[in-house]
């Protein structure tokens, strides 16, 4: 399966990990956010977890968002 071409992409590097913030569109023309983490495991071993939010959740989630970074800078 071929995955969607990017709209918009960003990357962030923070040492062995790095995160790709992408908004895709779906097959059926809705725009959705995906983040993606790259990373090494112990014994240099890849790994990959990627989570999708769609336009219906996309507040909820930066509210949620928010008030994580929040807490982390308190």
């Amino acid at each position: 399966m071929a995955t969607p071409e990017a709209l918009f992409s960003s990357m962030v590097r923070s040492g062995r990990t790095t995160y790709f913030v992408d908004v895709k569109v779906a097959k059926n023309g809705q725009k959705y956010l995906t983040i993606a983490e790259n990373g090494l495991e112990d014994g240099d071993k890849k790994s990959r977890a990627t989570v999708r939010v769609f336009k219906e959740s996309i507040d909820q989630f930066r509210q949620a968002v928010d008030e994580a970074v929040a807490a982390v800078n308190n």
